[in-house]
């Protein structure tokens, strides 16, 4: 079985080659970086970047190399409550996109090791502590883990910054915080979850008990590998499950050390197996198990229909997707073009482009339309792209070489179906995954730069006339992930919001990630959400039980 995601559409790399976590961290990356001018500026002032960073044009990527600042400790499997080699005894690289050079040789884990580590979470569930706990003891568990990450905020930070090529500033200000922050969030759930006492129509007590679902398998993308990890962890933990995790090929470090910390915290053996690997071998795996009850994947759409072929033809497991989408962010003609400029160029390029999420149709009211194109032309070239570990830089390399080949791909195919190029479209530095900061201005809705998904810093930005035009527009996509909305005027803004197909719409604001929020999305962007208290039903099953009774006092 064929297993392609968004973590494993990528090819096999080349074999050669402080916390922020405050009683409710609201808008994890919106208003983190609008509060940071070095990464978020409104208003058009773009603050002075530190010493030695300057706008892409003017600086070489990849030249001087920064060691990163830690030591990777743990290249295994965590099966059982251990780390182990694979069993075949196979590694793959993962390479540092900044240099394209080996970070590590990690265990490659295929269908026997998948086998493994079911085992163990199935031993965890039917005989072990975890379920049978109460709930106020795993959520203390889960409390201690959030103290642990906030304890080793910038070893994590780094590990993911090194693997994935995001800034660090992102990875130990936003990310690593908000890892910490999901977790106290479903601990706080843990003990909260219960059923219901149902009034029936005869002599019966009839009651609802929301039970765990068992063994979840679980499988994350590499671009946000620790966030995609606490959205499927945390409430499959709260709800009591066991889980078996696959991690991407391309960013397998930073879950192995949390999967450390965890057990540190408290977490029995077998509770959460941790498995690196291949889609074709463990993804599948994972997906076909006859004993895991329930898989989450989030990954691109074409694998997600082969997760739900192959839950379908194994033992009907429950699924729930977070897929792929092609954003519009809407400028309204009241827009203040300069806030506007702003926010859309952070909708796009934020995390490399790299955002399943991320504002990719920018669709501009003709009235300002100029306007807007030669700023957001002025805002690209600005942007400051270099070594993720060099403070003030906003956009580090692409994750691997495959997505920096397909990203230049479509640039091409922008410029010869006839949009014009503004800024950028070529690599950036002479080594590493680096790309420049790309504009496109008079873009049409047939092209395949505004139709699919790029996963990249391409900004697309198409003309409309009015409302009842771009609504069309922006519905006319497979996607419906998100959708973001820039306007001063209320009516405009409300009909909007309801108008777009879209699992979130972000109103003069984007990426605003809370851990409270649901996350998913409408059509061909997925099934079910994430985070949230919704995300608990993702893990539980709903048994009635029906007690007859004689000679009730009441009914």
């Amino acid at each position: 079985y064929q297993i392609v995601h968004r973590e494993t559409l990528q090819r096999r790399r080349s074999k050669q080659t402080k916390t922020m976590a405050s009683r409710r961290v609201s808008s994890m990356l919106s208003r983190s970086f609008m509060s940071s001018p070095s990464l978020f500026a409104l208003r058009g002032k773009h603050h002075n970047m530190n010493r030695g960073v300057y706008g892409y044009s003017n600086v070489a990527a990849g030249e001087d190399t920064i060691t990163p600042p830690v030591k990777v400790e743990h290249t295994q499997l965590l099966i059982g409550g251990k780390f182990v080699d694979a069993a075949s005894g196979k590694t793959f690289p993962t390479l540092d996109p900044r240099t394209g050079e080996v970070i590590a040789q990690v265990a490659e884990g295929d269908v026997e090791d998948v086998n493994r580590a079911v085992s163990a979470a199935r031993k965890a569930f039917d005989e072990g502590p975890w379920p049978r706990m109460t709930a106020y003891e795993r959520s203390k568990i889960l409390l201690r883990f959030a103290d642990l990450v906030d304890k080793h905020n910038d070893e994590i930070a780094a590990i993911e910054t090194w693997d994935n090529g995001k800034p660090f500033e992102q990875s130990s200000k936003i990310e690593v915080p908000m890892l910490a922050r999901v977790f106290r969030y479903y601990a706080g759930w843990a003990d909260k979850i219960h059923g219901m006492t149902v009034p029936g129509d005869g002599s019966h007590h009839v009651q609802t008990l929301h039970e765990p679902i068992g063994v979840a398998g679980q499988i994350i993308p590499w671009n946000f590998p620790l966030l995609m990890l606490s959205w499927k962890l945390g409430p499959a933990l709260a709800c009591g499950n066991t889980v078996v995790l696959k991690t991407a090929e391309q960013t397998p470090l930073s879950a192995l050390l949390v999967g450390r910390l965890l057990h540190e915290a408290g977490l029995p053996e077998g509770v959460v197996n941790i498995v690196s690997g291949f889609g074709p071998t463990a993804g599948a795996a994972i997906a076909s198990h006859m004993d895991i009850d329930k898989v989450a994947f989030t990954g691109s759409t074409d694998v997600g229909k082969i997760i739900l072929q192959l839950a379908s033809k194994s033992n009907l497991k429950a699924v729930t997707l977070e897929l792929g989408g092609k954003s519009p962010f809407i400028v309204c003609e009241d827009a203040d073009v300069d806030q506007a400029v702003e926010l859309a160029h952070f909708a796009l390029f934020f995390n490399q482009g790299q955002c399943c999420c991320a504002g990719s149709r920018t669709f501009v009211h003709e009235r300002v339309y100029d306007e807007f194109v030669e700023k957001a032309k002025a805002r690209a070239i600005k942007r400051a792209v270099g070594d993720p570990f060099k403070s003030g830089i906003e956009q580090g390399p692409q994750v691997d070489s495959e997505q920096f080949k397909k990203i230049l791909k479509f640039i091409k195919h922008g410029v010869e179906s006839g949009a014009t190029l503004q800024a950028g479209g070529d690599r950036f530095g002479s080594k590493g995954y680096y790309i420049q900061p790309t504009v496109f201005s008079d873009v049409k809705d047939d092209m395949l730069i505004a139709t699919d998904e790029i996963f990249g810093p391409v900004q697309t930005i198409l003309k409309f006339k009015n409302l009842d035009e771009v609504i069309a527009r922006a519905n006319n996509s497979r996607y419906g992930l998100a959708a973001g909305v820039f306007t001063q005027n209320l009516d405009t803004a409300n009909r909007l919001m309801r108008a777009l197909r879209v699992g979130s719409v972000w109103i003069n604001c984007f990426d605003v990630f809370d851990a409270t929020i649901p996350f998913g999305g409408y059509k061909m962007s997925g099934i079910g959400r994430e985070k949230g208290i919704y995300s608990l039903n993702n893990y539980l099953q709903v048994k009635a039980v029906v007690t007859a009774i004689k000679n009730p006092a009441w009914l």
